[in-house]
């Protein structure tokens, strides 16, 4: 399974955050997560995480996208993740937390 994390994936104004083939995309952090439970119960890898942070409206379904780094640092299930959110400051702030957390960055 790749995950798509984007509040505009579906939004006609922007094409650019369309997700790629191949990828399941969802608006908030908590369908990510309810898809990633949902893979290791059917025992389905999960291939890559690509995550915007900011959420716009779909924020208050389990927050930023920093939230779903820290989801997976918690429960030690460090999958491949690719950042694709503009934001720079938080973008900083996942890579850090990835290098310092994810063995194999």
């Amino acid at each position: 399974m790749k995950i798509w994390l984007d509040d505009q994936f579906d939004d006609e104004n922007t094409p650019a955050r369309k997700a790629p083939e191949g990828f399941t995309a969802v608006h908030s952090v908590n369908e990510a997560i309810k898809l990633i439970e949902t893979a290791e119960h059917n025992n389905e890898p999960v291939e890559m995480v690509d995550i915007d942070n900011d959420l716009g409206p779909y924020a208050y379904d389990g927050g930023d996208g920093n939230k779903l780094i820290w989801w997976m640092v918690e429960r030690n299930t460090m999958y491949p993740v690719n950042i694709h959110s503009k934001n720079i400051v938080e973008r900083e702030n996942m890579l850090r937390t990835i290098k310092k957390y994810w063995k194999n960055n």
